[in-house]
């Protein structure tokens, strides 16, 4: 088969093994699992040897006119450079650990056919993101995204926080998509087409005329759908969703697909000094605050989450002065890693029976019930932590050091003011992921108290795919350095300065971490377990819903205790509590735009109601009063209706000589 035969079934056949799911879920159970799972490992398989194919050199381009537009043309086409080879690779690799784990994680669930359907779908749209060479055909799978997204996060309907997690997401990720939509009809009218490789020459020519405006509206969507400042606030309640939907969104699809476009289409960004700047700002902020509040976090899966946040505010920071190939190294390391924690993160929730830190500090010896998700964890916490030689230490430092090139003027593809915010920035947030790896790390698995419950060995598939994500996350750093052809064809080699800057701050925020949990261990350590489970100020990490149902009764008050042992609370001091709500900004935009929405719909419900209804009432009884008058009339009485006669032609003779007399 040819290149191209073999890119078009790469997203092709999850499609169709998520229409035959759907279609013979119910009536043929025994083939759910295997219209999973092969589609995704077929899908990788050839991802790979497109990969192989194209090698990293010029870009694998075909199309075909899909439909006739009378304007702009609409092309199905493929756009297939050394970047969307890699990343399609990441999907699929991604995609197939989770369907595997999926089958042992969720082998209970009655909705688990529909579940699996939805991941393939989803997985089929990240993957016509990635290879689709027109904007318009990129359009559908980024939408089909944001719908699978609403279903899978809402897989625990039965829960208000999943109902609640789904329609937010929904919503947040639709509002960056009104701006996104309209930047991309502007891009299409300035450039003539909505064929990549046409923008791309296009902007090569200089041929843009609104570069800051197109650029600063698909800055919305981007920031939407890949949860950076300021529409971030979905993802972490998103965490209502079963465990490895948390890890495909966040490792491959969904979130990676916002920065993965800037990627594609960086020379328009580029074409505006103003709209780099304004990305290396979002970025900043996003990576700052989103690890503070990593740090004050009780759920597990909420800290992983604001980690992804910050994550994506390296790549978006790298692609802010114009490195490219640092933001996907970043992409790809970083898929490896976050979907390793996640499903680590899925088996020491399901042993442990809660999803909270503070429960988890008080089981003595959970990491000896959880082998395999203890060591592959610790790898992924090493390589988020940016520590060397783990993938995040190559990935993270690349960004660092392309930040470093550009604030001091050693490339020109961006501003001296984005690489200087993007390096601070970076730092910063360098060392509080650091701080909250380590912090996550040490209540997870150095916990005190009594012994925590033995419920067997985990199941193969959920452990086994743990292990292959291990591999990536330690070596692939090492690796890409062998690779420079699919990364613009320079190696992304760590630069001296940045290596030594990153990896210090790294270090002591680690060190800082482990000093603070020694000093409120002991603290704790005279502090009786009942007195802290009735503390007023309880706040307890989100169960999910298994394992609400198999284990958390038996923790009864102590699960949603806060732990006087946590670092996070002696680290953060009073900001602690601000960082443990997102820095209050629900409660703003509730402020802000939800309160004023109801209100307004109150107002016209209030005015449909009570007026447009009146009226419409009021014309249908003024007639049915009227009939009811005429009917009273009508008595069957001829000697009445004569004396109704009689007196009208009285009362009109008396009439008609009034008009008269008033007329001479």
């Amino acid at each position: 088969m040819t290149t191209t035969t073999l890119a078009v079934l790469v997203p092709l056949l999850p499609f169709l093994g998520a229409v035959a799911g759907l279609l013979l879920g119910r009536t043929v159970p025994g083939l759910v699992r295997p219209l999973a799972v092969l589609p995704a490992l077929t899908s990788l398989g050839l991802a790979a040897v497109v990969a192989v194919r194209q090698g990293g050199d010029a870009a694998v381009d075909a199309a075909t006119q899909l439909t006739p537009t009378g304007s702009v043309p609409i092309d199905l086409a493929l756009h297939i450079d050394g970047f969307a080879a890699l990343v399609a690779v990441l999907v699929g690799v991604v995609a197939s650990c989770v369907q595997i784990y999926s089958t042992a994680y969720l082998r209970d669930d009655p909705r688990y056919p529909s579940y699996a359907a939805l991941v393939s779908l989803f997985t089929s749209a990240m993957l016509l993101v990635v290879y689709s060479g027109d904007l318009m055909v990129l359009l559908v799978g980024w939408e089909i995204m944001g719908i699978c997204s609403y279903f899978l996060v809402g897989h625990y309907w039965e829960t208000p926080e999943a109902r609640a997690a789904s329609l937010k997401a929904f919503l947040v990720t639709k509002l960056g998509d009104v701006p996104f939509l309209i930047g991309l009809f502007a891009l299409a009218v300035d450039a003539g087409s909505f064929r990549i490789t046409e923008i791309l020459a296009t902007v090569a020519q200089g041929g843009l005329d609104h570069p800051t405006l197109i650029a600063l509206l698909l800055l919305a969507g981007v920031a939407g759908k890949s949860a950076q400042f300021p529409l971030h606030t979905w993802l972490p309640d998103a965490m209502a969703g079963p465990t490895p939907v948390s890890a495909l969104i966040h490792a491959a699809t969904m979130v990676a697909a916002g920065v993965y476009f800037v990627a594609r289409l960086l020379p328009v960004f580029a074409a505006s000094a103003a709209a780099l700047v304004v990305l290396a700002v979002m970025a900043a902020v996003t990576m700052a605050g989103s690890a503070l509040a990593a740090l004050a976090q009780d759920d597990i899966k909420r800290v992983l989450a604001y980690s992804t946040i910050g994550q994506l505010g390296y790549m978006t920071g790298a692609l802010a002065v114009g490195d490219r190939g640092a933001a996907v190294f970043h992409l790809l390391s970083h898929g490896a890693f976050k979907a390793l924690l996640f499903l680590a993160a899925g088996v020491i929730i399901h042993a442990a029976g809660t999803n909270s830190l503070a429960a988890m500090s008080r089981m003595k010896d959970l990491r000896d019930r959880v082998p395999d998700a203890y060591w592959t964890m610790t790898v992924a916490l090493l390589a988020l932590a940016a520590i060397p030689p783990f993938s995040g230490f190559f990935s993270k430092e690349a960004v660092l050091g392309a930040a470093e090139h550009t604030a001091t003027g050693h490339a020109d593809s961006a501003p001296a003011a984005a690489g200087w915010i993007v390096l601070v920035a970076g730092l910063v947030a360098a060392l509080l992921t650091a701080a909250y790896a380590t912090r996550l790390w040490l209540l997870a698995f150095r916990g005190r108290g009594a012994e925590a419950p033995d419920h067997g060995r985990q199941p193969v598939a959920m452990t086994a795919v743990l292990w292959v994500l291990a591999v990536p996350s330690l070596a692939f750093g090492v690796t890409v350095g062998v690779l420079p052809d699919w990364f613009d064809g320079h190696k992304l080699a760590p630069t001296l300065t940045t290596s030594v800057l990153g990896t210090g701050v790294a270090l002591v925020g680690a060190l800082v971490t482990y000093g603070a949990w020694r000093h409120t261990t002991a603290l704790a350590a005279r502090v009786p377990i009942g007195a802290v489970a009735a503390h007023p100020d309880a706040d307890g990490g989100q169960v999910e819903a298994e394992a609400i149902a198999t284990h958390a009764p038996a923790y009864g008050n102590v699960a949603s205790a806060p732990d006087p042992a946590d670092p996070g609370r002696l680290l953060l001091g009073p900001l602690h509590r601000h960082a443990a709500v997102g820095f209050h900004l629900d409660a703003l935009y509730a402020a802000l735009f939800v309160r004023p929405v109801q209100a307004g719909a109150r107002l016209v419900r209030f005015l449909d109601r009570e007026v447009v209804d009146t009226y419409v009432r009021g014309a249908g009884t003024a007639p049915r009063w009227l009939g009811a008058a005429v009917r009273r009339a009508q008595t069957g009485n001829v000697q009445t209706y004569l004396s109704a006669l009689l007196a009208g032609t009285v009362v009109l003779a008396v009439a008609a000589v009034l008009v008269a007399t008033a007329g001479a």
